[in-house]
């Protein structure tokens, strides 16, 4: 008989996050579903692994619809959970990492900020396909939990997440980057988008008083339609109402003729 699937879950919004739970629901029946987040709210950590935090695993219980789910809150930045799930807390490494579903999108030059996403690089580091989806939020409240409907996104959590563990992908796809506009339905189609070269939200000047936070982002699009590519994942999510699929590589390396720049350099 073959082993069920094994799903390592998580976010970069805490372990108390609706979002998390709502990916939960509807991950449960392609697999066993370990779910391993933040004690805390650790949005914007990017692939940070700061030695402050306690790398302490605490098992919990939590109801979902009705059911008790044994968890794990760690203490530590999203990309430090996947490594304590995947080294201490899981039996065998996980068939599928996803993480999510985020407070907000993650788009253009924003993904290298994005505790999810790089809780989902952690995730490819590791070997194991990864994929990191994010709903679309209206406001500017990336923080404090509201009543949001993760149901579309919950929908396209799954159907990614099924592909992933039915085919591999091509090489040099080692996550995919799922963003799901606000109004979407499970109706909404997906595109195949490219991430856009461009700032999505607008870096503010200090707040008086706060010297530990000189910046902080304000939660609007800076983005006007002529400025980013129909191909992107700005324009599918901004401007088309579709749900952006974007795959990423570890390899960041520039893909410019290397003999090139090399020429070029020497010069």
């Amino acid at each position: 008989m073959k082993e069920r699937y094994q799903i390592l879950l998580t976010n970069d919004d805490g372990i108390r996050s609706p979002g998390l739970w709502a990916a939960a629901a509807a991950l449960s029946d392609l697999g066993y579903v370990t779910v391993a987040a933040p004690r805390d709210q650790v949005s914007a950590a990017g692939r940070s692994m700061p030695r402050t935090s306690d790398g302490r695993v605490e098992q919990t219980t939590l109801k979902i619809n009705g059911q008790d789910w044994p968890v794990y809150a760690v203490g530590g930045a999203p990309a430090q959970v996947v490594l304590h799930a995947i080294l201490e807390v899981m039996k065998r490494p996980p068939d599928l990492v996803v993480a999510g579903i985020n407070y907000g999108e993650n788009v253009g030059h924003s993904v290298t900020i994005s505790g999810t996403v790089g809780a989902a690089f952690e995730g490819a580091a590791m070997g194991v396909p990864s994929m990191a989806v994010s709903l679309q939020l209206l406001g500017t409240d990336y923080i404090t939990y509201t009543d949001l409907d993760f149901s579309s996104a919950a929908f396209f959590t799954r159907l990614f997440a099924e592909m992933l563990l039915a085919k591999p992908m091509p090489p040099d796809v080692d996550v995919l980057k799922i963003e799901v506009p606000h109004d979407a339905t499970p109706k909404t189609p997906w595109r195949v988008t490219r991430l856009a070269r461009h700032r999505y939200y607008i870096p503010n000047a200090k707040r008086p008083g706060t010297w530990n936070e000189p910046f902080y982002m304000d939660g609007v699009p800076n983005v006007r339609r002529e400025e980013v590519s129909p191909d992107s994942d700005i324009y599918a999510l901004l401007f088309d109402r579709v749900v952006s699929v974007t795959p990423l590589s570890l390899d960041m390396t520039s893909r410019v003729d290397l003999a090139m720049l090399e020429q070029l350099l020497q010069r």
